[in-house]
């Protein structure tokens, strides 16, 4: 039976105070206007194109204030991972001397990453060869244990992708990042367990994203939609897309 009666409790009130004021410092955001690196092994290069050209999403599907908070939460626990490996011995550079992350803009300032950070020294014994990438991600149990089981290249393809990309580009600024492999961390955001791996570059996947992000601006600004990746609107990727409707037609 349906409760008309019901009010929020107090916990939903104050929750609900934080998250209009997440929204409405959202909202005061500037947006991309670029192509986003980090985004490039995105399973639907249609997607990417409605991201890269400001495409509102479908009604309902924007980021909600506990999505909102689930992300400085995230940009809270990579704080913390710099932090742990500064203390364990490991120099990591994570802000330039006259401020701001590291990081690339080609393209014309159409392509643009920002870096996680850059190592250049770490506890000789692990053996490591300078400098190195650093990213980090935090994930949910079931997504943490399957990246430390197979690894980020077959866990989180989106994730290695990424990496890929950073490191090519950013060779041109850090001379030798793309010859030693990447150190990636992914910290359990139900456990607070670590996994630590060690990602060599992977120049055919670093091309191979340069040239869809080449392909997804030359079409957007040619005014040409790109193909779907799946058939139907009922995959999950489609199912679970913010522009679901704007490519299916009301779906």
């Amino acid at each position: 039976m349906l409760d008309f009666n019901h009010r929020p409790a107090f916990h939903e009130r104050v929750t609900g105070f934080i998250d209009a004021a997440l929204d409405a410092e959202r909202a005061e955001q500037t947006p991309r206007d670029y192509l986003g690196a980090s985004r490039l092994g995105v399973a639907c290069e249609r997607a990417l194109q409605y991201e890269y050209a400001g495409a509102p999403v479908d009604p309902g599907r924007g980021f909600s204030g506990r999505i909102l908070r689930v992300f400085e939460v995230g940009h809270a626990l990579e704080d913390l991972a710099v932090r742990w490996l500064r203390m364990a011995g490991f120099e990591l550079h994570n802000q330039k001397a006259n401020g701001g992350q590291f990081g690339f803009s080609v393209a014309g300032g159409r392509i643009k990453g920002h870096v996680d950070g850059i190592i250049t020294a770490a506890p000789p014994e692990l053996g490591l060869s300078f400098p190195m990438l650093f990213e980090c991600k935090t994930m949910a149990d079931k997504h943490w244990k399957a990246c430390a089981k197979s690894g980020v290249a077959v866990a989180k393809p989106i994730y290695a992708a990424q990496i890929a990309v950073y490191q090519a580009y950013m060779e041109g600024t850090v001379a030798g990042i793309s010859r030693n492999p990447a150190l990636f961390a992914a910290i359990n955001k139900d456990s607070e367990e670590l996994w630590f791996e060690l990602v060599p570059f992977d120049a055919p996947l670093a091309q191979k994203m340069s040239d869809r992000a080449v392909r997804v601006i030359q079409a957007t600004e040619a005014g040409e939609l790109l193909p779907r990746a799946f058939a139907e609107a009922s995959h999950f990727e489609c199912k679970f897309c913010p522009y679901a409707q704007r490519c299916w037609g009301g779906v």
